[in-house]
């Protein structure tokens, strides 16, 4: 199964996350399939903290792929924040 799930980057204490389409059996921050966007969840100030290419997601979902709880509540994040 194709999963839509966050990969851990950055360094100890500074995580930084990219939103990855990868096979289920990948373990977490292995090889992937695409790029998705990405998650700072310690951006300060004026930093981007969060940026999801949409019609990616779209297309990915509209195939089969399934998403991780957290990028579910990531991209209701992304979707408030630009309506706003």
């Amino acid at each position: 199964m194709v999963v839509i799930r966050l990969s851990r980057g950055g360094s100890k204490g500074r995580p930084f996350f990219n939103i990855v389409v990868a096979d289920k059996r990948v373990r977490r921050d292995g090889r992937f399939i695409e790029r998705l966007g990405f998650y700072n969840p310690s951006a300060k100030g004026g930093e981007e903290s969060l940026r999801i290419a949409q019609d990616r997601l779209t297309y990915w979902k509209s195939v089969g792929a399934q998403s991780s709880p957290t990028v579910d509540r990531l991209v209701k994040q992304a979707a408030a924040k630009q309506a706003a």
